[in-house]
């Protein structure tokens, strides 16, 4: 009798994932062996994503070489407003050659001294305005009145004292498309620029990854921020950004990821995501906790709700456990933090802030 014929492509790539031992997990025993398996790790991980400019050094590169897009930030405020508690700044600094990006400077009113900075990191929806609480209509909610499901976290940063750099992620808010603009609301370009950095040989995490490094940048040359404290924070796409900036850049001295950390086999190869998710050939090279291990031994933050219906629970759980391992081979268990909350695919923040509070 003729077997039943083999139609279904979701279960053909998941039987391959299932089978599939990535070249470059996780798989040190010792210190020394885990110091080595990140030098060869992260630049593995740095091919994947394809930035768009070198990481380091100025540019040097002819025409059309990743390392010649690297600019002076040529920073420029265009506008200050000052509300209960703190002052918000509009800045515009240069990303890359061709490209600015967009941001909101949060400062906490009596503020003394230089103080650890927060980047903050939106995820899907209206972009970065959802994250300092400004409505659609322009008007401003309170500090303690957080609203949609990213709860305001980068105003949840200022009430704790952080200086905030509120970024606004390629493809959302103020830095879509004019197609995408003209739709209006929550509407995003990510899939048409995503197809757009995969046919250049790079990839929108890239892209992105590549303008929070220079919003790192930026942080460092405000007086009111300490350089050598720096974290990064993001819900959804926004969690992914902040996890793969903080395995990229050693200068990320805690990260926190709400919504994200989980297995790709188990959330964006699960079911239907956002392609700006998606990094070419990362299945074969590593699994999402591995990333854990170019972060540690610096401090890491992972949160997530018992209901999330895109990064399920379950796999939540056994990528926290990957990720306790890790630090526990570092012996520095104490700088990794996380919290299931009772919730659906939302920022809580509880944990987060008490575990930054101590790390900082």
């Amino acid at each position: 009798m003729d077997s039943a014929p083999l139609l279904d492509p979701k279960a053909y790539y998941q039987r391959r994932l299932d089978a599939l031992k990535p070249a470059f997990e996780w798989n040190a025993a010792t210190r020394e062996e885990a110091a080595a398996w990140q030098r060869r790790v992260r630049e593995k991980v740095r091919e994947l994503v394809g930035l768009p400019c070198e990481e380091t050094g100025p540019a040097s590169g002819g025409a059309g070489s990743r390392s010649a897009c690297r600019t002076d930030l040529q920073p420029r405020i265009t506008g200050t407003k000052a509300f209960s508690g703190y002052r918000r700044e509009t800045v515009i600094f240069r990303s890359r050659a061709g490209l600015d990006a967009f941001a909101y400077f949060l400062l906490p009113e009596r503020m003394e001294g230089r103080r650890p900075a927060v980047l903050c990191l939106p995820g899907h929806g209206r972009g970065v305005d959802s994250i300092v609480g400004m409505g659609e209509d322009g008007s401003q909610r309170p500090l303690d009145a957080p609203g949609e499901y990213q709860k305001d976290f980068a105003l949840q940063c200022v009430k704790h004292g952080y200086p905030t750099l509120a970024l606004e992620q390629i493809s959302f808010g103020h830095r879509r498309d004019e197609e995408a603009r003209k739709a209006g609301g929550g509407t995003s370009s990510c899939g048409r620029d995503t197809t757009a950095a995969f046919m250049l040989g790079e990839t929108m995490t890239g892209w992105r990854v590549w303008d929070a490094i220079r919003a790192l940048d930026y942080l460092q040359s405000r007086p009111e921020v300490d350089p050598e404290r720096l974290v990064t924070m993001g819900i959804s796409g926004g969690g992914l950004t902040s996890l793969w900036t903080a395995a990229l850049d050693e200068r990320v001295t805690a990260a926190v990821v709400s919504g994200y950390f989980n297995t790709f086999r188990d959330s964006i190869l699960a079911m239907n995501h956002c392609v700006d998710n998606y990094v070419p050939g990362v299945s074969q090279a590593l699994e999402m906790p591995d990333l854990a291990g170019l972060v540690a031994p610096r401090a890491l933050f992972v949160e997530g709700g018992t209901r999330d219906p895109i990064f399920p629970l379950p796999a939540t759980k056994r990528a926290l456990r990957r990720a306790e391992e890790i630090y526990r081979t570092f012996g520095a268990e104490e700088r990794f933090g996380s919290e299931i909350f009772e919730g659906e695919h939302e920022f809580h923040g509880a944990g987060a802030f008490k575990f930054l509070d101590s790390h900082l």
